[in-house]
């Protein structure tokens, strides 16, 4: 992690910038004290999926939010 100090950042923002988008992580700091963190944000790479992508796959009865059967909940509370 480096650290620069906060007119390095007002003299080159966009220089800083592109190291954190390639990964690097700094620490911003103020007369020898640390005040923020510049950092890429994290990303799994995965684009959201869309919107219907299983329709007609499958059916969601019309009882899919009733009570459990009494014997079916005792197994899940481990009773």
């Amino acid at each position: 992690m480096l650290k620069v100090t906060i007119e390095e950042m007002q003299s080159n923002p966009l220089k800083y910038l592109r190291q954190a988008k390639s990964g690097e992580t700094f620490v911003i700091i103020q007369s020898d004290e640390p005040i923020a963190e510049l950092r890429p944000i994290a990303s799994n790479g995965k684009s959201l999926r869309p919107a219907g992508l299983c329709a007609g796959e499958f059916v969601v009865p019309d009882d899919f939010d009733e009570p459990l059967l009494e014997d079916i909940l005792k197994t899940f509370e481990g009773t």
